[in-house]
């Protein structure tokens, strides 16, 4: 079982079992929802993860639900029942564990931000460099 919630708390989950697959999807809604440049996904069939707290939807697609938190905005589902009948996909960066699910594959890679390839090698510091 992993555990994980909002970046405010007001909702939190726990999700049993092992995911159909842990992925960094890089499509535009994924990006457009996250304000990010790719959003990681861990694929569970829906009974077995448990919401506390009540996320809002929205519906970014005809077939697409994406659920956050009403309070700090924090994205945390996403259902297809066209794609994905049955299951929920939550993003991995809410998972109290980070070390649980690492992605296995690039998803929606033709979507990708045109700078992605060359991301790996950009200089790194363990915190914000000086100005």
């Amino acid at each position: 079982m992993v555990t994980g919630r909002c970046q405010c708390g007001a909702i939190q989950y726990e999700a049993r079992g092992e995911p159909a697959y842990s992925v960094l999807c890089h499509c535009s809604d994924c990006r457009k929802s996250a304000g990010a440049p790719m959003v990681g996904w861990a694929l569970f069939p829906e009974n077995m993860v448990t919401v506390s707290g009540e996320p809002v939807s929205y519906r970014s697609s005809e077939n697409a639900i994406r659920q956050f938190c009403g309070t700090c905005g924090t994205g945390l589902f996403y259902h297809n029942a066209v794609a994905f009948p049955g299951m929920v996909d939550i993003q991995t960066a809410t998972l109290d564990d980070q070390s649980a699910f690492p992605p296995a594959v690039h998803v929606q890679y033709a979507e990708a931000a045109p700078w992605m390839e060359a991301a790996c090698d950009l200089p790194k510091f363990d915190r914000y460099p000086e100005v």
